[in-house]
């Protein structure tokens, strides 16, 4: 591991240790992450992972259990880690509060403590933005079992409202993390046999101006991506028009991806 790598990595633990002892695990969704009707980047690789029931899964980055705990509840064998011991001390409290058992470990994504070949799916959601890439892309496929699929959701950074928002929201990003550019997801996706990617949150997007003007939720002090998940049910008939929108622009304008807020990639060993 060269010594900028090191320093990243140290950074990333420091920020997100900080953040954990702020957690308060009454407050973290756990269903409401896949099953939120504003909840489509998850709900979308759910599907195509499908039934989980006695699956072995890796939450990569798994920051404070929610996605590792869903998985558990869903039946899987579930493996999480994190660079952050003290999220790693909050998602084993998040799993005893909902009696599951997940499998936690302390690990960069470059470097996992897991044998070859073990895993059904990897599954992480906002990580690879912030890790080195070719790194990880190496580790990823080689813990997934012959056949085995990742699954990752992450930041775009071509829309410049987001350029605004990301701006405005400094205190709740950590300083080393950058959205991914398509060039960028390409190459980590190379190291796999095949990939495909989908986009998500074009005209969407309008509920964060209402959040921002209506709401007055300022982005440092209001994390918008936790908010819109609270509120799916508050918001599901709005939202559900304007991903129809979403859904309508981005088949027939497909250049329009490039405004979207996230995008779901999925690998295959």
């Amino acid at each position: 591991m060269c010594q900028d790598t090191a320093s990243v990595i140290q950074r990333e633990k420091e920020f997100h240790n900080q953040m954990a002892r702020s957690i308060d695990i009454n407050e973290l969704l756990v269903r409401e992450a896949f099953e939120s009707p504003t909840a489509i980047e998850n709900r979308f690789a759910l599907q195509s992972m499908g039934d989980l029931k006695e699956k072995k899964i890796l939450d990569l980055g798994c920051g404070a259990g929610e996605t590792a705990v869903y998985f558990a509840l869903q039946g899987a064998d579930v493996c999480a880690c994190d660079v952050a011991e003290d999220l790693l001390t909050v998602a084993g409290r998040l799993a005893e509060k909902f009696g599951v058992s997940i499998k936690l470990s302390p690990a960069s994504s470059g470097a996992l403590p897991y044998p070859d070949g073990i895993f059904d799916y990897v599954f992480g959601n906002g990580v690879l933005h912030h890790v080195e890439l070719p790194s990880t892309a190496r580790e990823v496929h080689r813990v997934l079992k012959p056949a085995g699929k990742a699954f990752f959701v992450e930041p775009l950074p071509y829309n410049p409202v987001i350029h605004i928002y990301r701006a405005l929201a400094t205190k709740v990003r950590s300083a080393d993390e950058r959205p991914l550019s398509f060039k960028q997801l390409k190459s980590f996706s190379s190291v796999f046999s095949s990939s495909r990617h989908q986009e998500f949150w074009l005209f969407s997007l309008l509920i964060f101006f209402h959040f921002f003007f209506i709401r007055g939720w300022h982005p440092s002090k209001v994390r918008y991506w936790k908010r819109v998940i609270e509120a799916g049910e508050e918001y599901k008939v709005l939202f559900s028009k304007l991903q129809r929108l979403d859904a309508f622009c981005l088949k027939y304008f497909p250049f329009l991806r490039y405004l979207c807020w996230n995008t779901v990639v999925e690998v295959k060993k």
